[in-house]
């Protein structure tokens, strides 16, 4: 398979991992477009939604469609840093300690129900997720390109359950909303799930490989390198500053939210086939960008008001650049 030369050539690739990944995750278009912009500019992803709404299978055809390394981490109460990162042991062969590299060691890893575990824990993800390296008795150990962390709450039952702090929450590129699918999307999703299988394991057999992970690190750098005009930096910028603003919100986002907004923005304009980011792309990315990197105030939320809702109306208030 030959590296994608031009914009071009990363959006036709790019189109190819959606219908793949559409064999399988019925519906939900504009989650799996969304996962398809983390991946392309190189950020990590939150998904949060009820269970059996497809988090895990979305992660594994994503997966399946670029041939990467998957690896999945149940997070509980009692899971410790070193079993994430991996440790030392002592090998009785060779008289000498060895490293035994954790799950984190692949291309992509599904951390789910991340808020299940604790604080200590979950920091072990941290270094790993910002600086794509992982740490073992003083030893720096780099992770396998492309790399990108998918970790999943679950919205309900939040007793025995610890929050993810806000530094950590800052570190993922998008939060991603999985709701429930329409009527037709369920009846479909139902009769595929139930036709000739006597198990409930999770098939992505019908989803090929169409691409390398040397493909997706081409494509990577594609995306990075689209251009954005000053007008349009200036509106990311602008809507970033607003949530700081907002009488609605408690803590608005920081430059980081900017910088998202930009990096999501270049990633979507790159997956509908244009060669430079528009308005549009910087506003239909906002919300997941967004969503959690802003707290309301209580007042806002006993007024009924939600973290979205907020945004949305901030969006219509905050004038986009014109052509």
């Amino acid at each position: 398979m030959n590296l994608p030369q031009t914009p071009a050539d990363a959006t036709a690739l790019a189109q190819l991992l959606r219908a793949e990944i559409e064999r399988v995750f019925v519906g939900q278009r504009a989650v799996v477009d969304h996962a398809l912009c983390a991946f392309l500019a190189g950020g990590h992803v939150l998904l949060e939604g009820v269970p059996g709404l497809g988090k895990t299978l979305l992660v594994k055809a994503l997966a399946k469609t670029f041939g990467g390394q998957f690896a999945r981490i149940q997070f509980t109460p009692d899971l410790m840093p070193a079993d994430i990162t991996g440790h030392t042991l002592f090998d009785a062969r060779s008289s000498q300690f060895v490293i035994r590299r954790g799950p984190v060691f692949a291309n992509l890893v599904l951390a789910d129900e991340v808020n299940r575990a604790p604080a200590k824990t979950q920091a072990a993800l941290l270094e790993v997720m910002q600086e794509g390296q992982v740490t073992i008795e003083g030893q720096s150990h780099a992770l396998p390109p492309p790399f990108l962390v998918l970790a999943t709450q679950n919205p309900i039952e939040q007793e025995g359950t610890y929050a993810l702090p806000e530094a950590q929450l800052d570190r993922f590129l998008l939060k991603l909303l999985i709701d429930y699918p329409t009527l037709e999307e369920e009846r479909t999703l139902v009769a595929t799930s139930a036709s000739g299988r006597t198990g409930d394991r999770l098939e992505v057999d019908a989803v090929r490989q169409v691409a390398t992970p040397e493909q997706l690190q081409a494509m990577q750098g594609l995306a990075a390198g689209l251009q954005v005009d000053d007008a349009v930096l200036d509106y990311a910028v602008r809507i970033t500053r607003a949530t700081r603003e907002n009488p609605a919100i408690a803590i608005g986002a920081g430059p980081r939210g900017g910088i998202a907004l930009l990096r999501a923005g270049r990633a979507a304009a790159l997956l509908a086939g244009r060669e430079f980011v528009t308005p549009d792309d910087i506003k239909q990315i906002a919300l997941p960008a967004l969503r959690h990197r802003v707290s309301l105030m209580p007042e806002a939320e006993i007024e009924g008001l939600t973290t979205d809702s907020v945004l949305e109306a901030l969006l219509v208030r905050t004038p986009a650049p014109r052509a």
